[in-house]
């Protein structure tokens, strides 16, 4: 009897589901929302092992030095009292500059979208989820796996608009080679502003680059040059050359975005064993050196630029040298980075990663420990949320999916559990009372339509049920749900005035060569 109510309510309320559909085709997504973590996080290390590794960070900067190769990058560390080694780009930091210069780094910011719905709090306990950015290959079921075009990356920026977990475009989601690489930063970041009305990354690939990413944001927010300068509108991610070395290209784009208060994203690529000892503690002491030489540049060039303290620490296979990603290793060097971007009080970084070559269960689980160790590591910003795959080498439209389910869910673990007199359904006990079932108590129908979190991509019919009606996997589901979205999509407004101001800047700066006119 209990069975047949079951299946008798599951048809009566299969309309009612219909209703947290966003589009046709089985997206049924949450509502946009910006998760707040009601959780202590965890620690990995003790706050003695903290401070251990906070002093050997310190030595590595004080005895051993970090390279910085740009002039300009030596000449303000200098006039601020670093040791710039004579005839060298060698620079030892003085742990008291180090803790006078963040000390102005703010603990908390706002980054501002085209939409000012889709403004994102950084910082606390705010985590908000990017999508997979700079994979040079794209993938799905039918097209296989293909060098990086433009029509992918906008299908990519189609996705990133529509589901409201993905909170920001992370990067180019997949690079197109297609475009000429002098003037891609363009056309790409037209787009951006075009397709969606999220935040969004410049990449730090010299101070061109980076300036035109300024004045497109700019016009695309319709703002003055006075303006820009107010608040965060852009961000971008500055990888350290592991060990010990910040290459000019990502020097000029920190100091430009920096100089105009734009978020700069300091993360050292510290892979155990490879760019880094082959422990983890020796890892996230030079992960620590590198950010904090990095953030001091940010803000001896603009004290109160914001920042934001990058983990990405993993480990290699030892046989192969290829990285590896959502081990025990990554998860609780994750967890561990959280507790050192709270030691210097800013924001914190971590990645959605994994090594699988196709949308399995091992990207599945790798993807999972990775987003628990950012999670439970208070993670303020998570790249690579939705749609990594293959260690970062290609960006998969159904894992993107896959994805975004994944972080619903997380989503949800983070909502506080409700414990009223009302929650506690007592008096639904007492009406249904020993050995009666509770489908139809009162307390049940009052929350049929939401009382649990409604996937996305689970079918959990019977085996006999979902055979007839045609024994899709998950992945087979989000093949199908990716291209309902993009048959369906609707660009965000755009002021015709500011779309034709965008073209207009495209345009000449094409015709002036692109970064090539440096």
């Amino acid at each position: 009897m209990v069975r047949d109510i079951t299946r008798r309510r599951a048809r009566q309320g299969a309309g009612a589901r219909e209703g947290l559909r966003g589009v046709s085709g089985g997206l049924r997504q949450l509502p946009w929302t910006i998760p707040q973590s009601p959780y202590q996080p965890l620690e990995v290390l003790t706050p003695e092992q903290v401070e251990a590794v906070s002093d050997t960070a310190f030595r590595i900067l004080e005895e051993v030095g970090m390279d910085f190769l740009h002039p300009e990058a030596l000449e303000i560390l200098d006039k601020a009292g670093a040791a710039v080694e004579p005839g060298s780009q060698r620079v030892r930091f003085d742990r008291g500059l180090v803790r006078e210069a963040l000390a102005s780094a703010p603990a908390q910011f706002t980054l501002h979208a085209r939409n000012p719905a889709h403004d994102l709090p950084v910082g606390g306990r705010h985590i908000v989820f990017g999508s997979v950015a700079s994979a040079p290959n794209a993938s799905d079921l039918e097209g296989g796996r293909r060098p990086g075009n433009q029509a992918d990356y906008q299908n990519f920026l189609r996705l990133i608009q529509t589901f409201n977990i993905v909170h920001f475009t992370a990067g180019y989601p997949v690079e197109p080679v297609d475009l000429h690489p002098a003037t891609r930063h363009l056309d790409c970041l037209r787009d951006c502003l075009t397709f969606t009305d999220k935040a969004f990354h410049a990449y730090a690939l010299g101070r061109t680059r980076i300036l035109d990413a300024l004045e497109l944001v700019r016009l695309g927010f319709g703002i003055s040059e006075e303006e820009l300068t107010q608040a965060p509108r852009l961000f971008t991610i500055v990888n350290t050359s592991s060990p010990l070395r910040l290459d000019g290209p990502m020097i000029e784009g920190l100091i430009e975005m920096a100089r105009h208060n734009q978020v700069v994203v300091l993360t050292p690529f510290t892979l155990s064993g490879a760019m880094s000892p082959a422990t983890l503690a020796g890892a996230l002491a030079q992960q620590h050196a590198e950010a904090m030489a990095g953030l001091v540049l940010t803000q001896l060039v603009r004290p109160g630029a914001p920042v934001v303290y990058g983990g990405f620490t993993s480990n290699v296979d030892m046989k192969s040298g290829a990285p590896a990603f959502g081990t025990p290793e990554y998860t609780r060097a994750a967890i561990a980075g959280g507790q050192l971007a709270r030691h210097l009080g800013v924001p914190y970084r971590s990645s959605n990663a994994n090594a699988a070559n196709c949308v399995d269960a091992q990207s599945a689980y790798e993807s999972q420990m990775s987003i628990w160790g950012a999670l439970m590591g208070h993670a303020n910003f998570l790249m690579h949320g939705a749609g990594w795959l293959e260690g970062g080498l290609c960006a998969s439209f159904e894992k993107f999916v896959l994805d975004a389910e994944m972080l619903q869910m997380m989503s949800e673990v983070m909502t506080p559990l409700e414990v009223t007199e009302d929650s506690l359904g007592l008096e639904a006990i007492r009406e249904v009372g020993p050995g009666g079932h509770f489908f139809g108590a009162a307390h049940t129908l009052a929350r049929y339509e939401r009382a649990f979190y409604s996937p996305m991509l689970s079918d959990w019919r019977n085996f006999e049920t979902w055979e007839e009606a045609g024994g899709e996997s998950a992945t087979q589901r989000a093949n199908r749900l990716y291209k309902s979205v993009l048959a369906e999509f609707t660009p965000p407004p755009l002021d015709p005035a500011i779309r034709e101001a965008l073209d207009d800047f495209v345009a000449r700066r094409t015709r002036e060569g692109g970064a090539e006119a440096a």
